[in-house]
């Protein structure tokens, strides 16, 4: 659809150039046509948009510059309507490729993102979402300098008509994204869990999130060193000692932010959303307030992918936690310094419930290590986790268990996909996690998972 766009616009440029360029037209006709050629694009886009062709999110910015240039060519009218100079056939030409190089640039969100409609849901329940930001006041944000607070936006997916239920009713699934990641880079996961009787929510880590925004509205993008740092350092050859002080500053972060988030969820699970710390439009207070009452806070569980995967595991050692799963994270967190030039694992046994997804590429690395009796934190913990299990997808990359290969695979192959399928991948590792949650934290059957899929 979106080559087929594109493609018109490129025809209607051209011929109207063409065209323009037999005529040898004056400025005063040029423009009133060139004005009536932007009201025809601006119709058909709008002809597109009540056929529900054009209103997806990836042709924003084309709608965008179909109004800018109406508007242009309205002043242009007004100022020509009199100039009867002859209009250079070289600004005709400039004119049209210009307008085309825009119009492909306009639509570049067209041509890599895809219209993901999401993954169907399996459970009873309809899934309503809303979202707060929760500030912690004890800490300064260590990204700014002027004083402010560290904000962690939280955002909540549960069943619709949550006021129905009765309270202490729902388990509370947490989950922390990737490097550079975004709170919804697992939503089909997050829906799957609330179609079956879950509160989730999902965490941004702000200047480790690609983009959120703050309690003033402002858009906070990923910091231009974590993002160059978290690209490169797993490349490099850094020395083991440095890696570790980079690494073990971005996990002291997000273990913050999470442990904060879990405290004050539980907190406000008797008083709802109306302590300072809670920042909640005035039209989603009384909705969160009722989401905090139907949580059962004595049924908690982590997850995290990546970086965040890293963040549950380490999380995952508090005592209220019952549930962890690692989605193809190394588990930074347990990583405790270094001696000699190796790195010091924590030993401690690891008592809650753990389950670690990999890729393959990840899994194999995994052995590597084992047979060259490299000391790597995911090998240490799985050995010493008292309920553990590990599974990894066969043809999967890291970001195969996402869901942005549903949603802009080219952008995905970039970060690091495989030849898994991506829709079913995720299914099985969303049917994975909804298993095995529904065993540790609703008591609901046993759990099992197999070596590979």
């Amino acid at each position: 659809m979106a080559i087929l766009i594109f493609i018109l616009i490129v025809i209607i440029e051209t011929g109207f150039a063409v065209s323009e360029m037999i005529r040898k037209p004056v400025k005063k006709e040029w423009s009133g046509r060139r004005l009536v050629l932007c009201f025809s694009e601006m119709a058909i886009w709008l002809l597109l948009i009540i056929s529900g062709m054009g209103s997806s999110i990836r042709y924003k910015l084309l709608a965008a510059l179909l109004v800018v240039r109406l508007l242009f060519s309205a002043v242009s009218f007004l100022v020509n309507r009199k100039n009867g100079s002859n209009k250079k056939r070289s600004s005709i030409v400039i004119g049209a490729v210009s307008g085309i190089i825009l119009f492909g640039i306009s639509m570049l969100p067209a041509f890599v993102i895809r219209d993901y409609k999401g993954r169907e849901t399996t459970g009873d329940y309809e899934v309503a979402q809303c979202s707060a930001i929760l500030i912690d006041r004890s800490r300064e944000e260590t990204f700014e300098d002027d004083g402010s607070k560290r904000e962690i936006p939280v955002h909540f997916y549960f069943p619709e008509n949550i006021s129905d239920l009765p309270e202490a009713s729902l388990p509370l699934v947490i989950f922390s994204h990737g490097a550079f990641g975004y709170y919804q880079s697992n939503t089909s996961t997050y829906m799957e869990l609330a179609s079956h009787g879950y509160v989730v929510v999902s965490t941004d880590h702000p200047y480790h999130s690609f983009f959120t925004k703050d309690t003033s509205g402002k858009t906070v993008t990923v910091d231009p060193d974590f993002f160059s740092l978290a690209l490169s350092i797993g490349s490099s050859d850094v020395p083991e000692s440095e890696i570790y002080d980079i690494t073990s500053k971005w996990m002291e972060l997000r273990i913050a932010d999470m442990n904060f988030v879990i405290d004050e969820l539980k907190a406000s699970g008797q008083y709802g959303a109306g302590a300072d710390s809670w920042f909640v439009d005035k039209k989603d207070k009384e909705i969160v307030t009722g989401i905090l009452k139907v949580i059962d806070y004595d049924k908690i569980g982590l997850m995290g992918h990546s970086l965040g995967g890293a963040t549950a595991v380490t999380v995952g050692r508090r005592a209220d936690i019952l549930a962890v799963i690692d989605i193809d994270g190394t588990m930074l967190g347990e990583e405790i310094g270094v001696k000699d030039g190796v790195v010091l694992i924590n030993e401690e046994p690891y008592e809650t419930p753990l389950l670690a997804i990999a890729n393959e590429e990840h899994h194999m690395q995994e052995l590597e290590a084992k047979e060259n009796s490299y000391a790597y934190a995911n090998n240490v913990i799985m050995t010493n986790a008292s309920c553990g299990y590990e599974t990894y997808f066969k043809g999967a990359g890291h970001m195969n268990f996402t869901d942005l290969p549903l949603i802009a695979p080219a952008l995905a192959d970039m970060l690091g996909t495989g030849d898994a399928d991506p829709g079913e991948c995720v299914d099985t590792m969303n049917s994975i996690i909804l298993s095995f949650f529904d065993c540790y934290l609703k008591g609901a059957g046993s759990f099992s998972v197999e070596e590979s899929y």
